[in-house]
């Protein structure tokens, strides 16, 4: 299977059933961000910490697989030179959306976010990325990619999924039932039988693939990047919420 090629059509569908990762934010939202007050998350909840950022005019900002109509037009109406690189192009149609109704520049860019080359060496002071690099089945290229597109000193800010969550029975978790399952790391195409991947893509889901946090992490560091901040988060929709936090973020640089 096309893996990009159908989570492309899956996400495109998530746009069309409305899907709150794809619900374009209002006029009140961007008004506010260029007044300075503004936050975006790079995992459900938690806001990202404004240090991580620092002072975001006319700073060139790779937004990695958020499209949307969220995040990037915010970092736009903050004050930062913003490119939007997305695999679903009605994500993107969101993003072009909230530009021109509220009068930001915005590029839009679509592509699998494994692959940058359509973008040049040391181009970007910061890479936004929240969680999304569970849409592709190998990680390590995304982060070797983020450290060449930015310029010596430029900060990756990345959101993922704590892998434990993908340990359990989705079904019997989405019932608050936690029963221990598959192995990690994890790919839908094969921890799920042929009735249930069936029944997942003839609803049209985007499939999802749980990493190790060695690649999450030490994925970073082995691209080049030093780790210089963490914090977790919650889905407070999932079952594990009450034992554990299911998210990660990190803010890691790009030193020479």
């Amino acid at each position: 299977m096309d893996i990009r090629a159908y989570n492309r059509r899956a996400w495109d569908r998530q746009v069309e059933s409305g899907n709150e990762w794809t619900v374009p934010v209002g006029p009140e939202v961007i008004a506010a961000a260029r007044r300075g007050q503004w936050h975006v998350v790079l995992t459900p909840t938690k806001p990202v910490p404004r240090e991580w950022f620092g002072d975001l005019r006319g700073r060139d900002l790779l937004c990695l697989a958020s499209g949307g109509g969220q995040q990037a037009p915010i970092l736009a109406a903050a004050g930062a030179v913003v490119t939007s690189f997305d695999n679903s192009p009605r994500q993107l149609e969101h993003d072009r959306f909230v530009a021109q109704r509220d009068g930001l520049h915005l590029t839009t860019v679509e592509g699998d976010m494994r692959d940058l080359s359509a973008l040049g060496d040391g181009s970007f002071d910061l890479v936004f990325h929240p969680v999304s690099n569970l849409f592709v089945p190998e990680i390590r290229p995304v982060w070797r990619e983020a450290f060449r597109v930015l310029r010596p000193g430029g900060a990756l800010l990345a959101g993922f999924a704590n892998p434990i969550q993908f340990v359990f029975d989705w079904e019997k978790a989405e019932h608050g039932e936690l029963l221990v399952r598959h192995t990690i790391p994890y790919a839908d195409l094969t921890g799920l039988t042929p009735d249930e991947l069936r029944r997942w893509t003839d609803d049209g889901s985007p499939l999802e693939f749980g990493h190790t946090l060695e690649d999450q992490i030490a994925g970073q560091l082995d691209a080049g990047f030093v780790l210089t901040g963490l914090y977790e988060d919650v889905d407070p929709g999932h079952p594990l919420a009450r034992f554990i936090a299911t998210f990660i973020a990190t803010r890691a640089i790009r030193t020479s």
